[in-house]
């Protein structure tokens, strides 16, 4: 979280991130700055099954402990020839995360979930509801925010109130005034409001 801290206060204009960090790791960081904030990445790690990811999920650079001078000066020089395009090579990034990692704040601690593993999302109140199996987290955030977040292609909202994982559709059944309830594998009903229900048509193909 510190890492957060200060990318935020000092916006610099280059980060060697660690991969392997307490409370979250590079990836984390990423996730929580957002593409919008975050500066050119180089990631550091000792790891090389994660300097590959990483190289190949659009990263400035990587360097692999231990490195030397040499190619640290070779990673920041590699910044410096760049064709400015380093917002695109993280906002790609940053999609890539999406895909394989979620992170949520809740209870003062950070959670990192897979999307897949989401099944759907309610609001209560101020709060959001986050299902996942058999667990819940609530997390402070709207949904218009959490949605932006998760994959369109997965995640549809259905209810002003209601977001789902599409995976998890078991049944839909049609009610009166074009509505639908929608069971999911969990057993856990939800419906689908007639002003939400086109995105869904156009992604099932088929209500």
């Amino acid at each position: 979280m510190e890492a957060v801290s200060l990318i935020n206060s000092q916006r610099p204009d280059l980060v060697f991130l660690d991969v392997q960090m307490p409370e979250l790791d590079g990836f984390g960081v990423l996730e929580i700055v957002g593409p919008e904030k975050m500066p050119a990445v180089i990631f550091v790690t000792a790891f090389d099954e994660y300097a590959v990811s990483a190289f190949n999920a659009n990263a400035v650079d990587f360097l692999l402990k231990p490195y030397d001078t040499s190619r640290f000066l070779t990673a920041v020089a590699k910044v410096r020839k760049s064709s400015g395009n380093e917002h695109s090579k993280v906002t790609t990034l940053a999609e890539t995360v999406r895909r394989d990692r979620f992170v949520i704040r809740t209870d003062g601690r950070y959670i990192m979930l897979k999307p897949r593993e989401i099944e759907f999302v309610e609001a209560a109140g101020n709060y959001l509801q986050v299902h996942v199996g058999e667990k819940q987290f609530t997390v402070r955030e709207t949904m218009s925010s959490l949605e932006t977040r998760l994959d369109n292609q997965r995640f549809v909202r259905i209810h002003r109130s209601t977001l789902i994982n599409l995976d998890y559709i078991k049944e839909l059944e049609a009610t009166f005034h074009g509505e639908y309830v929608i069971t999911l594998r969990s057993g856990q009903r939800v419906t689908l409001s007639r002003t939400y229900r086109s995105k869904l048509e156009q992604i099932l193909g088929q209500v």
